[in-house]
């Protein structure tokens, strides 16, 4: 598929500007989980819960899913493809894995914020969890471990991009 330049590198700054924008989402995440577990004020960390599902559904889910697109349709896009190599293949299964725990993981997000808006009714506390905390410092280190493939591009196709090489005619190098 021939594609204009301009158009690759349209989807390219949407596809970076979706995953920056994922992984500024969730390192929000991250400081009011933290704040939540560590703070001495009962009312703060109600309110940090509080805000955590609204970011989740407001930033985290969008970013993650326009990442999840515009990945796919920049790779189809570019001389990468989906399939054709490995760290591609990687990133498109973390991706759909994060993506997975995330919209899984926002019942959780829920639970916690319903918890806190029942503390505030009644003035009490909500025990902290670290798991927000977990959850998120998982992603960040899965979102900066494809941001690595990104920018190194480890060799390495896959058996169908040597297929594809050896019927395109060019040489196969490992």
């Amino acid at each position: 598929m021939t594609v204009r330049p301009r158009l690759r590198k349209l989807m390219l700054v949407a596809h970076v500007g979706a995953s920056v924008g994922w992984l500024g989402a969730i390192a929000a995440s991250l400081v009011l989980a933290v704040l939540a577990l560590t703070v001495a004020d009962p009312a703060v960390a109600c309110a940090a819960y509080l805000v955590l599902e609204p970011l989740g559904w407001a930033a985290l889910v969008p970013f993650s899913l326009a990442s999840l697109v515009t990945g796919v349709i920049q790779s189809l896009i570019s001389t990468w493809g989906l399939v054709r190599h490995y760290w591609v293949l990687i990133k498109l299964v973390m991706n759909v894995f994060a993506t997975g725990v995330l919209l899984l993981y926002m019942q959780t997000l829920e639970v916690l914020a319903g918890l806190a808006r029942r503390a505030t009714e009644v003035g009490a506390a909500v025990s902290p969890t670290p798991s927000p905390v977990l959850h998120a410092g998982a992603a960040i280190v899965l979102l900066m471990l494809a941001l690595v493939l990104s920018v190194f591009k480890p060799r390495g196709l896959t058996p169908w991009g040597y297929r594809e090489r050896r019927a395109s005619g060019r040489a196969a190098t490992p």
